[in-house]
């Protein structure tokens, strides 16, 4: 059984990071506990196994800390959708805004074939802008979305309102 009010006793709202105004929601203290990790993965993965997805998504970089142990426990392939100029071969881009800011998302172009279904995993849902994004990317290289998952979701953003797919969260605020 997953304690969620333990989990949120270890999450860190930082004031006015990045940017004046925002609240960070910092995840770092949750990695001092590797079970509570391996309980927020198994939770992830029970989500997974109803949606026949063929590869996983993680969104640069805290996405990468879920996706990567989701990746293998599910034994899917673990797609990296990284910042600009990160990846080096030939990529899919596409631009997102974020509540503070603007951004551009990439991945390789041979890194998802067509009609594969994917699952995308981040660390917070907000706006949607990233995953929007990402969404863009598996279009592009005309993939599925199955859905994406979140350890947090800011309901009060309406992010998951820009979304396809199934959207879970472990947390919602």
């Amino acid at each position: 059984m997953i304690n969620i009010d333990y989990i949120k006793s270890k999450i860190r709202d930082v004031p006015d990071f990045p940017k004046k105004g925002i609240v960070f929601k910092d995840i770092t203290p949750l990695f001092l506990e590797p079970k509570i990790i391996e309980k927020i993965v198994d939770d992830f993965a029970d989500f997974a196994k109803s949606l026949n997805i063929d590869a996983i998504i993680g969104a640069e970089s805290r996405g990468f800390l879920f996706a990567a142990p989701l990746s293998i426990k599910l034994n899917k392939p673990f797609i990296l959708v990284r910042k600009p100029n990160k990846l080096p071969n030939d990529v899919y881009s596409a631009e997102y805004t974020l509540e503070y800011g603007s951004s551009r998302v990439e991945m390789h172009k041979d890194a998802l074939k067509p009609n594969q279904r994917v699952l995308i995993v981040d660390d917070l849902l907000a706006t949607g802008g990233t995953v929007a994004a990402i969404e863009n990317l598996v279009r592009q290289a005309k993939g599925i979305v199955a859905g994406s998952v979140y350890l947090i979701r800011l309901g009060f953003l309406k992010g998951e309102e820009k979304l396809s797919g199934k959207v879970h969260a472990l947390i919602n605020y």
